[in-house]
């Protein structure tokens, strides 16, 4: 399948910028996550792990380290050669369009950080769902991440400057269409960049009817890290635990 260059995340996951934007992001609140989730899920030993979307790998990596065998996947080549410097014989990353299956089957696959709905369709949606479920093993399980639209929409900053590594990025936020946008402006030596961020505003309902289409029965919700319980207005994070 050929990758499709005209998608905005292609461009933008690929590129530099991205990592030095998000570069601050709470890596204890992911591993903390991990740690909960692990332990929730209570993973056997050795337990094959695909991080799906998995940008540079350090989650994949951080569950390596607690005894994982993991594959790490994502779109960006940049991101995967940068991952692949951290392999060894229990950890591998690899270039994968997550709506096709893996052959492989997993124990876990997690999809991180709202790594979900991106694509135009809702078709390529359910397609993800279903290659997700078509790569698990008997038992296993998947995860998905992703934002509580309703909290967000309620909350969302219009307009901020942020200021990474001597760079002003000038970021207007936006709902359009059932997606939420970010904008992103920024000049670095020069050079004027703009790049625009979307995803689907899917909430807990639209996942349930793209599950129940792909046939997925949806175990558990949390809303945080702390997998507490989910609250519509209030939780910051929309955690489905399917299989």
């Amino acid at each position: 399948m050929q990758k499709e260059v005209n998608n905005w995340f292609a461009s933008w996951f690929d590129s530099p910028y991205y990592h030095i934007l998000y570069k601050d992001r709470d890596y204890e609140e992911a591993q903390l996550f991990m740690d909960n989730i692990v332990h929730y899920l209570n993973l056997p030993e050795e337990a094959k792990i695909l991080d799906l979307a998995c940008g540079k790998g350090r989650h994949a990596i951080y569950l390596n380290q607690m005894g994982f065998d993991v594959t790490g996947a994502d779109l960006s080549a940049n991101s995967i050669a940068e991952a692949k410097k951290s392999e060894n014989k229990t950890l591998h990353f690899q270039e994968h369009d997550m709506r096709l299956p893996f052959e492989e089957k997993f124990d876990a696959i997690f999809n991180l950080f709202t790594s979900f709905g991106y694509f135009e369709s809702d078709e390529d949606n359910l397609t993800t769902l279903k290659a997700m479920k078509e790569s698990l093993t008997e038992y296993g399980f998947a995860v998905i991440d992703f934002m509580n639209v309703h909290q967000v929409i309620a909350n969302l900053v219009p307009e901020e400057v942020k200021t990474v590594d001597n760079i002003d990025f000038h970021i207007k936020r936006y709902v359009k269409d059932n997606h939420i946008y970010k904008e992103i402006d920024f000049e670095d030596q020069g050079e004027k960049f703009h790049f625009t961020e979307k995803v689907k505003a899917l909430t807990l309902a639209d996942f349930e009817t793209l599950m129940e289409q792909a046939d997925i029965f949806l175990l558990d919700i949390f809303g945080d890290y702390k997998l507490r319980k989910f609250h519509k207005m209030e939780s910051e994070r929309l955690i489905m635990i399917f299989k």
